[in-house]
């Protein structure tokens, strides 16, 4: 049997054992029987051979999910895709989109166009960055330095979470550039200093404090997940809090034991990453502690945009989580307008959750937005291809950015304005 026989063979054994999943139900797929004989073929296993073999031949980013989907085990994919509960706001991010329409122009000279911007002091070929995914190293082995070095490549930028599974240190170098750090500030003082100390040696200029998980999140799809996934996954690392069940203690010492910005911390007295009794004053005492700029992420109602002017922050992230918080069924690219009027260029308003196209991009551009944040669609080139995935998935967009805004008669980000969408 050749190696490219025996593989697609794996592939189609591993759809066949999505199918069996109840993952497979809540996606609406089925299996059907060919005519006459007897087999049962799934829907989806027909598309198993067009799975692309290298990133020069993604005509898209769905091409890369179909191969992280195909490749990854279980639990890893299932923690990439999963959203909350029945998965609306996941759902809800990109149907948003379909709600506002382009308005191009005709006849305007757009043989030259430029996507570059700078954003507090980082100057950026495009209005895109990597936005702060976790445990990188589940999706490929090089993890967040592949990201890193891909954003470098296309002239992005990198925001490294805080549960990153590379050093800041080696991300940064990978870069080219300090990273911007995502902060989760943890139920520990002590330890959420020494977070935000490890990122200010490692020279970072930007502090993104996430404030959308104080609730907590119920991920019911990476728990199906990780009850079909066959393997043993203690001898490599432990439970994340959000897996380790209803009223079960977290074993810290394990669950960071991969994650390097915890190295030297205690982490005996943390009961939780996020800190539930966090409100606006938090902001004020990471001003005590650091010079660098602050940025909240998880910012979706117009009214906490207007405090975090008020508490002099120095950017807003609106964001769901990329679904993964609260089920509120609400996208972020419709309640981006609202937040827009509120920032009216203050300060650095940036988006993330659900972007997939250059034409989502340009939307949240009229609508206001200085950059876009992406998660997904660069996880799904790391899981198919490493670098070079990442890489191509950023390519595709920039090209599919620049082809709208010519569509449109846009030659530069400043001339992407309101009067290009229309909501219905």
């Amino acid at each position: 049997m050749t190696p490219t026989s025996n593989n697609q063979q794996t592939r189609r054994r591993f759809l066949r054992f999505l199918a069996s999943s109840p993952l497979f139900s809540m996606a609406g797929l089925s299996g059907c029987r060919e005519a006459g004989s007897g087999e049962e073929t799934l829907l989806s296993e027909a598309l198993i051979d067009d799975l692309i073999q290298a990133p020069g031949e993604a005509l898209n980013v769905f091409d890369f999910q179909r191969v992280a989907e195909a490749t990854l085990p279980p639990a890893h994919y299932g923690y990439l895709a999963t959203g909350v509960q029945d998965n609306q706001t996941l759902l809800a991010n990109r149907e948003g989109f379909k709600k506002f329409q382009l308005r191009v122009r005709r006849l305007i000279n757009v043989s030259e166009i430029d996507t570059s911007t700078e954003i507090l002091g980082v100057p950026l070929r495009t209005p895109m960055l990597a936005a702060p995914v976790g445990s990188q190293k589940a999706f490929h082995v090089d993890g967040e330095v592949a990201v890193a070095a891909a954003a470098r490549e296309n002239g992005s930028h990198q925001i490294l979470s805080t549960v990153t599974t590379s050093s800041i240190e080696d991300v940064g170098a990978a870069l080219g550039r300090p990273v911007w750090y995502q902060l989760y500030p943890t139920t520990d003082w002590e330890v959420t200093q020494g977070l935000v100390k490890r990122a200010n040696s490692a020279g970072c200029q930007v502090l993104v404090l996430t404030v959308d998980l104080q609730g907590g999140s119920k991920r019911e799809e990476l728990d199906y997940s990780i009850r079909r996934d066959p393997r043993d996954c203690s001898g490599c690392h432990g439970p994340a809090p959000e897996k380790s069940g209803a009223g079960q203690p977290v074993d810290w010492n394990q669950y960071v034991s991969r994650k390097p910005m915890f190295d030297g911390l205690d982490v005996s007295r943390v009961k939780d990453l996020v800190l539930p009794e966090m409100t606006w004053e938090f902001i004020a005492r990471l001003r005590e502690l650091t010079s660098m700029k602050i940025l909240v992420k998880g910012i979706v109602n117009e009214l906490d945009a207007q405090t975090c002017l008020d508490h002099g922050v120095d950017g807003i992230i609106v964001s769901n989580h990329g679904g993964r918080a609260e089920e509120s069924g609400l996208s972020t690219i419709e309640i981006f307008p609202e937040i827009s009027k509120v920032v009216a260029g203050k300060v650095p308003l940036l988006i993330d959750s659900g972007f997939r196209r250059g034409t989502d991009i340009f939307k949240a551009l009229a609508l206001g937005a200085d950059a876009v944040c992406l998660g997904r669609p660069l996880m799904w080139g790391l899981a198919a291809f490493g670098q070079s995935g990442v890489s191509a998935a950023l390519r595709i967009l920039q090209a599919e950015l620049e082809m709208v805004m010519r569509q449109a008669g846009t030659t530069s980000l400043a001339a992407i304005q309101p009067s290009y969408i229309q909501r219905v």
